[in-house]
């Protein structure tokens, strides 16, 4: 199975990629779209559709996750992460790919065993358990691939709960 993670945001949004065989969890590929900040709000969200549309077509994933949004101190700003985190959950949607969306602490806890773990902690999880993972990776791109795997350690636990 291909699971694809996406980290909304309006300026980055990061994705990652990876294939899970049994209890095998492989790298695949992972990057960050930038839309120029200069742009209207519009036609950043319509980048941000385009690329990950193109990323779909290269990458054929089977399944996505996605954050969910936290709430900000500063609502404007929190409505504009919601805009962005609408087209991230559109495309796979478009795609006819299931999407699951987890919180920032429950991805956490699922890679590194601590809800409140700090971002070094997830990264160097993320290269125990994807060995393959390229050193100069951005945030946002680590962050996916934890998401991926968020879902993909879900997916058992998932799978014999429908079977009870």
């Amino acid at each position: 199975m291909r699971i694809i993670g996406l980290d909304p945001g309006l300026r980055h949004t990061g994705w990652g990629v990876i294939d899970k065989e049994g209890n095998r969890y492989t790298f695949v590929a992972a990057g960050v779209i930038n839309p120029d900040t200069t742009l209207s709000l519009a036609e950043r969200l319509s980048i941000l559709h385009k690329d990950l549309c193109t990323v779909f077509d290269e990458i054929h994933p089977d399944a996505a996750a996605v954050e969910e949004t936290f709430v900000n101190q500063n609502p404007t700003s929190t409505l504009k992460l919601g805009q962005a985190r609408g087209v991230v959950l559109c495309v796979p949607a478009l795609y006819k790919i299931p999407v699951q969306e987890y919180t920032p602490n429950h991805i956490k806890k699922m890679v590194v065993g601590a809800g409140h773990a700090e971002k070094d902690q997830v990264s160097l999880m993320i290269r125990k358990i994807l060995k393959n993972v390229p050193e100069k990776i951005p945030s946002d791109a680590t962050d996916a691939l934890a998401m991926a795997l968020c879902y993909g350690f879900t997916i058992p636990v998932a799978s014999s709960l429908k079977r009870v």
